[in-house]
Protein backbone atom coordinates (compact mmCIF):
# COMPACT_ATOMS: atom_id res chain seq x y z
CA UNK A 1 0.00 0.00 0.00
CA UNK A 2 1.64 3.39 -0.89
CA UNK A 3 1.78 6.23 1.17
CA UNK A 4 -0.71 8.47 -0.64
CA UNK A 5 -3.06 5.61 -0.75
CA UNK A 6 -2.66 4.92 2.99
CA UNK A 7 -2.82 8.88 3.85
CA UNK A 8 -6.23 9.22 1.65
CA UNK A 9 -8.01 6.08 3.12
CA UNK A 10 -7.30 7.67 6.84
CA UNK A 11 -8.69 10.58 6.19
CA UNK A 12 -11.68 9.07 4.96
CA UNK A 13 -11.54 7.18 7.32
CA UNK A 14 -11.96 9.71 10.08
CA UNK A 15 -14.13 11.51 8.16
CA UNK A 16 -16.35 8.51 7.84
CA UNK A 17 -16.38 7.94 11.81
CA UNK A 18 -16.07 11.71 12.85
CA UNK A 19 -18.96 13.57 15.11
CA UNK A 20 -20.43 14.26 11.45
CA UNK A 21 -21.19 10.66 10.67
CA UNK A 22 -24.22 10.48 12.33
CA UNK A 23 -25.77 12.71 10.74
CA UNK A 24 -25.09 11.44 7.22
CA UNK A 25 -27.84 9.27 5.86
CA UNK A 26 -27.21 6.64 2.67
CA UNK A 27 -29.88 5.27 0.81
CA UNK A 28 -30.09 1.53 0.36
CA UNK A 29 -30.97 0.15 -2.66
CA UNK A 30 -33.07 -2.83 -2.98
CA UNK A 31 -31.44 -5.87 -4.28
CA UNK A 32 -32.19 -6.68 -8.18
CA UNK A 33 -34.29 -10.06 -8.45
CA UNK A 34 -32.90 -12.91 -9.15
CA UNK A 35 -34.06 -13.23 -12.74
CA UNK A 36 -32.31 -10.06 -13.54
CA UNK A 37 -29.09 -11.26 -11.82
CA UNK A 38 -29.56 -14.68 -13.95
CA UNK A 39 -30.13 -13.18 -17.06
CA UNK A 40 -26.60 -10.67 -16.19
CA UNK A 41 -24.81 -13.57 -15.99
CA UNK A 42 -26.18 -15.93 -19.37
CA UNK A 43 -25.35 -12.46 -20.73
CA UNK A 44 -22.20 -12.41 -19.60
CA UNK A 45 -21.21 -16.49 -19.89
CA UNK A 46 -22.75 -16.13 -23.86
CA UNK A 47 -20.63 -12.47 -24.39
CA UNK A 48 -17.25 -14.74 -22.86
CA UNK A 49 -18.21 -17.54 -25.30
CA UNK A 50 -18.52 -15.78 -28.03
CA UNK A 51 -14.89 -13.91 -27.40
CA UNK A 52 -13.25 -17.33 -27.23
CA UNK A 53 -14.43 -18.50 -30.52
CA UNK A 54 -13.41 -14.91 -32.25
CA UNK A 55 -9.95 -15.65 -30.67
CA UNK A 56 -9.48 -19.19 -31.92
CA UNK A 57 -10.62 -18.07 -35.08
CA UNK A 58 -7.67 -15.52 -35.35
CA UNK A 59 -4.32 -15.97 -36.51
CA UNK A 60 -1.40 -15.07 -34.48
CA UNK A 61 -0.45 -11.80 -35.95
CA UNK A 62 -4.36 -10.50 -35.04
CA UNK A 63 -4.28 -12.47 -31.69
CA UNK A 64 -1.23 -10.41 -31.27
CA UNK A 65 -2.30 -6.75 -32.68
CA UNK A 66 -5.83 -7.55 -30.12
CA UNK A 67 -3.45 -7.66 -27.17
CA UNK A 68 -1.93 -4.64 -28.19
CA UNK A 69 -4.82 -2.75 -28.82
CA UNK A 70 -6.51 -4.00 -25.28
CA UNK A 71 -3.35 -2.82 -23.62
CA UNK A 72 -3.48 0.60 -24.79
CA UNK A 73 -6.81 0.43 -23.84
CA UNK A 74 -6.14 -0.19 -20.34
CA UNK A 75 -3.43 2.12 -20.12
CA UNK A 76 -5.28 4.91 -21.18
CA UNK A 77 -8.28 3.97 -18.67
CA UNK A 78 -5.63 3.81 -15.88
CA UNK A 79 -4.35 7.19 -16.95
CA UNK A 80 -7.99 8.91 -17.56
CA UNK A 81 -8.65 7.45 -13.68
CA UNK A 82 -5.22 8.61 -12.76
CA UNK A 83 -6.18 12.44 -13.55
CA UNK A 84 -10.11 11.89 -12.51
CA UNK A 85 -8.78 11.03 -9.48
CA UNK A 86 -6.45 13.97 -8.85
CA UNK A 87 -9.07 16.38 -9.86
CA UNK A 88 -11.15 14.93 -7.17
CA UNK A 89 -8.91 15.02 -4.37
CA UNK A 90 -7.70 18.40 -5.34
CA UNK A 91 -9.05 19.66 -2.36
CA UNK A 92 -7.73 17.43 0.30
CA UNK A 93 -4.45 17.52 -1.07
CA UNK A 94 -4.26 21.22 -0.70
CA UNK A 95 -5.80 21.45 3.12
CA UNK A 96 -2.48 18.26 3.49
CA UNK A 97 -0.34 20.78 1.82
CA UNK A 98 -1.16 23.73 3.94
CA UNK A 99 -0.05 21.56 6.75
CA UNK A 100 3.19 19.77 5.46
CA UNK A 101 3.98 20.71 1.86
CA UNK A 102 7.00 18.24 1.47
CA UNK A 103 3.75 15.47 1.98
CA UNK A 104 1.50 17.03 -0.55
CA UNK A 105 4.07 17.43 -2.92
CA UNK A 106 4.88 13.87 -2.70
CA UNK A 107 1.41 12.85 -2.58
CA UNK A 108 0.43 14.63 -6.15
CA UNK A 109 3.63 13.32 -6.99
CA UNK A 110 3.26 9.66 -6.30
CA UNK A 111 7.10 9.30 -6.09
CA UNK A 112 10.23 11.47 -4.06
CA UNK A 113 11.66 13.16 -7.05
CA UNK A 114 13.48 16.47 -7.25
CA UNK A 115 10.16 18.13 -7.03
CA UNK A 116 9.52 16.93 -3.86
CA UNK A 117 13.18 17.64 -2.92
CA UNK A 118 13.03 21.05 -3.70
CA UNK A 119 10.31 21.59 -1.43
CA UNK A 120 11.64 19.57 1.35
CA UNK A 121 14.67 22.05 0.64
CA UNK A 122 12.78 25.62 0.89
CA UNK A 123 10.35 23.90 3.54
CA UNK A 124 12.96 23.44 5.68
CA UNK A 125 14.86 26.46 5.17
CA UNK A 126 11.26 28.71 5.62
CA UNK A 127 7.96 27.21 5.72
CA UNK A 128 6.28 29.84 3.18
CA UNK A 129 8.74 29.52 -0.23
CA UNK A 130 7.87 25.62 0.09
CA UNK A 131 4.18 26.01 0.82
CA UNK A 132 3.88 28.48 -1.94
CA UNK A 133 6.04 25.97 -4.36
CA UNK A 134 3.97 23.45 -3.85
CA UNK A 135 0.73 25.03 -4.38
CA UNK A 136 1.78 26.48 -7.70
CA UNK A 137 2.51 23.20 -8.38
CA UNK A 138 -0.35 21.00 -7.96
CA UNK A 139 -2.88 24.02 -8.68
CA UNK A 140 -0.72 25.25 -11.86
Amino acid sequence: MSLRTFTLSLLLTLLAFGPLSAAIVVPVTPPTTEEATTANEAAALEAARAYRESLKNMSAKERRELKREQRRAVKEAIKSHRQDDIADNTLLLVLITILLPPLGMYLYQGEANNKFWISLVLWLLFYFPGLIYTLITILG
